[in-house]
């Protein structure tokens, strides 16, 4: 009787190859506990912060404090709960160019709902602010950081992810920019102190702006586009704070 080494060899490593699929690189589907426990542990975090301003300058919020609240969490479903690529949420160099012009095009009509805004969050503006610049280049730089976040989180990933989900592209945008209004709250409550009609007015323009977010995200599949979107609906509180 023979025996078949080379087959014997083959099954096994075919075996060994399945159990190393199965535990260590098997890609698991999106699920909406992932999406929404995302999104509650981000939001309770964030508004126990916001209950408590000023603690730290705008730069550690943003530049420190918000990547390992926001990202962290993001990356760590991304990669060891899913087991998917970063470019699962939209950081590839695919559709680089379009999503440039997505996002510069309609960027220039957010910019006004934006400045819109941000008259009502900072009641009234000036132009003498950021001529300085030193001042103007670090504004800029705390946008694209505050953009990088949140876009990669509600953009990239639960939006992303709710639209795998349920298939469909509107019901995905209006949850997601419900959820990115949301998370405004707690700034808009226990930092501006707006009155309920101005918080209402505040909250629906967040809304409208996460609405367009999406939108050239979905078109583009590339998460430059909605960040350049949000720098540009962001550039008012540069411009005229």
């Amino acid at each position: 009787m023979t025996f078949d080494f080379s087959l014997s060899y083959y099954n096994l490593k075919m075996v060994f190859q399945k159990i190393l699929n199965r535990f260590f690189h098997k890609e698991k589907p999106p699920s909406l506990k992932d999406v929404f426990s995302l999104f509650s542990f981000i939001f309770v975090i964030w508004a126990t912060y916001r209950y408590f301003p000023e603690i730290l300058p705008g730069w550690v919020e943003e530049v420190i404090l918000k990547p390992i609240v926001w990202l962290v969490p993001t990356f760590f479903i991304v990669r060891e709960v899913e087991r998917q690529p970063f470019s699962s949420l939209g950081w590839t160099k695919k559709n680089l160019f379009p999503s440039f012009y997505w996002g510069i095009g309609l960027g220039m009509v957010f910019a006004l709902e934006g400045l819109v805004a941000n008259i009502l969050k900072y009641r009234g503006f000036n132009f003498g602010t950021v001529y300085n610049p030193g001042q103007f280049f670090g504004a800029l730089f705390l946008s694209f950081a505050t953009a990088i976040s949140e876009e990669t989180v509600f953009r990239g990933y639960i939006f992303n992810r709710l639209w795998q989900i349920w298939k469909n592209e509107i019901f995905a945008n209006t949850v997601s920019s419900l959820l990115f209004s949301l998370i405004h709250l707690p700034v808009a409550v226990f930092v501006l102190g707006y009155t309920p009609t101005v918080m209402f007015v505040y909250l629906f323009l967040v809304f409208v702006y996460g609405v367009g977010a999406a939108f050239v995200f979905a078109r583009s599949g590339n998460i430059i586009s909605s960040i350049l979107l949000h720098v540009f609906w962001s550039w008012p509180v540069i411009l005229f704070k």
